[in-house]
């Protein structure tokens, strides 16, 4: 019996071992041309993808896009086009960790970095004294959050924003529910590396899928579009250190919920009951 065990293992170290590396899916046209469209800058020797269009002639208007977790600016490509024709400047980054951007290791990644990284592009492109116009998702809205804080209290005065449009996500950190897989993943421990470098495509639509509604549901091409860019520069890897945004939403609670509640401003909830969608419109945000 112990040698039967013994053979067993021997077998499976190198399965093992093949199916850790495994490489990442290439690039499906799409993505490659979304890739081919944008550029790096440099944020503190780190390479961060964006995306900068020029669209409608004589609006001045600017929108910023924050993109949600576990995927990248590429969430935004069905609705670039219609943007472009809306405002004068569409711009969108992959946060650290994400898409295209680099993904260090071992690395604290926090929210306030990231709403720094959005600071520094915008500096990086003359933006910084423009009002922009902010459109976020899930975890874009929390750096969205922080960066409505700074804007509110002059910290760093170089983001004027015009209006603010968080969608579906848990800007409330009480109503958030995460799964058991991100559980697991945020709380740390020796499980952790184990899950994120077993993690594949299965496992990563599989759990994806139920966060979307009945008729909003990507298709499997969009999956493995998605798929592509979390597994680029070893974006499984780093899964569990980017989950700690969940933690950080709870302790820095009053600073981010504040910003939103401490402001004299319409908000409207769009009636789906599972999800938080709240506008805030550039009437209403005053310097």
């Amino acid at each position: 019996m112990k040698e039967w065990w013994i053979q067993v293992g021997l077998l499976g170290i190198p399965l093992l071992a093949v199916y850790l590396h495994i490489p990442p899916p290439q690039l499906s046209p799409e993505l490659h041309s979304w890739k081919s469209s944008g550029r790096f800058f440099t944020y503190k020797g780190l390479s961060i993808f964006y995306r900068d269009s020029w669209g409608a002639v004589g609006s001045s208007e600017i929108v910023v896009l924050l993109h949600g977790f576990p995927t990248s600016s590429y969430d935004w490509f069905k609705i670039w086009e219609g943007l472009s024709q809306r405002f004068h400047r569409v711009i969108a980054l992959d946060f650290l960790g994400f898409g295209f951007s680099d993904k260090p290791r071992p690395h604290q990644y926090s929210i306030f970095e990231q709403a720094s990284i959005v600071e520094a592009l915008l500096g990086q492109l003359g933006l910084q004294n423009q009002r922009i116009h902010l459109l976020s998702h899930d975890y874009g809205d929390t750096v969205a959050q922080e960066l409505l804080y700074r804007y509110q209290r002059n910290r760093t005065g170089r983001l004027l924003i015009g209006s603010l449009c968080l969608s579906n996500g848990g800007i409330f950190p009480e109503t958030h529910h995460p799964t058991l897989l991100q559980k697991l993943l945020k709380d740390g421990g020796l499980i952790s590396p184990i899950l994120t470098r077993l993690m594949n495509f299965f496992f990563f639509a599989k759990g994806l899928t139920v966060v979307f509604g009945p008729y909003t549901r990507p298709s499997e091409a969009e999956m493995w579009d998605m798929w592509a860019g979390i597994r680029t520069n070893d974006g499984n890897l780093v899964i569990d250190s980017l989950l700690q945004y969940i933690n950080q939403r709870k302790k820095h609670r009053d600073r981010w919920v504040g910003a939103l509640a401490s402001m004299a401003v319409p908000r409207k909830c769009y009636p789906n009951p599972q999800c938080q969608f709240w506008m805030i419109t550039s009437a209403t945000i005053r310097s």
